[in-house]
């Protein structure tokens, strides 16, 4: 008589099912005057286009978007306070638009080199950041702030028509980093931890580590 094999369930994978998941996004925020011109630009681009999926995102500049359990959420926050207490604050020069055929429109940033210096210290972190082989961080290596995204095709070529000729421009400060979450499946962001750039020595940011 055939023994029957028993597969054992790999209880850390079972753990993991039952524990909470968020989305997570690090973003520089614009001043206040500067978000509603951009949320402007967005509602005028929907209201011409039909395309509701331009009022969804926020007028931010993205650096990373993750998938995370909520328990490593503290030691997530650490690592990243340590990055922005060594980063100095910096200007972000926005002018007029550009796109990835045939799907998105977007704002240009045309400093580039303060948000990647400070994208290429956030991807240390990494390891901290990925869930599994199938949830890795995505790193914005090439920064824009959306106008609109997930474009049908005909959406995308009247609109870039047009926009590919307008202009925009408009700066700000980017003196601080915000942690955006929501629970995975969910719509609404909400702030999970606001980090200052405070420019200070190396020496001084792993002592802060160890208090």
């Amino acid at each position: 008589m055939q023994k029957k094999t028993q597969t054992i369930p790999d209880y850390r994978e079972v753990f993991k099912s039952q524990l909470r998941t968020n989305e997570y996004m690090l973003v520089l925020n614009p001043h206040e005057e500067l978000r509603q011109k951009i949320t402007q630009v967005k509602k005028d681009f929907s209201d011409t286009y039909q395309a509701t999926v331009a009022l969804g995102s926020k007028s931010h500049l993205a650096l990373v978007r993750f998938t995370q359990l909520e328990m490593m959420e503290e030691r997530i926050i650490n690592r990243i306070k340590t990055v922005a207490m060594g980063y100095h604050p910096f200007k972000v020069e926005l002018k007029d638009y550009g796109s990835f055929p045939s799907h998105t429109i977007f704002i240009n940033v045309t400093t580039k080199l303060p948000v990647q210096g400070l994208v290429r210290e956030i991807r240390e972190s990494q390891r901290l950041m990925k869930l599994d082989k199938d949830h890795k961080p995505h790193f914005i290596d090439e920064p824009y702030i959306t106008i609109a995204r997930k474009l049908l095709p005909w959406q995308f070529e009247k609109g870039w028509l047009e926009y590919s000729h307008r202009q925009f421009t408009g700066r700000f400060i980017a003196d601080s980093m915000l942690l955006l979450k929501r629970r995975t499946g969910d719509r609404a962001w909400q702030i999970a931890q606001r980090f200052e750039f405070m420019n200070l020595p190396v020496n001084t940011k792993q002592g802060e580590l160890f208090v």
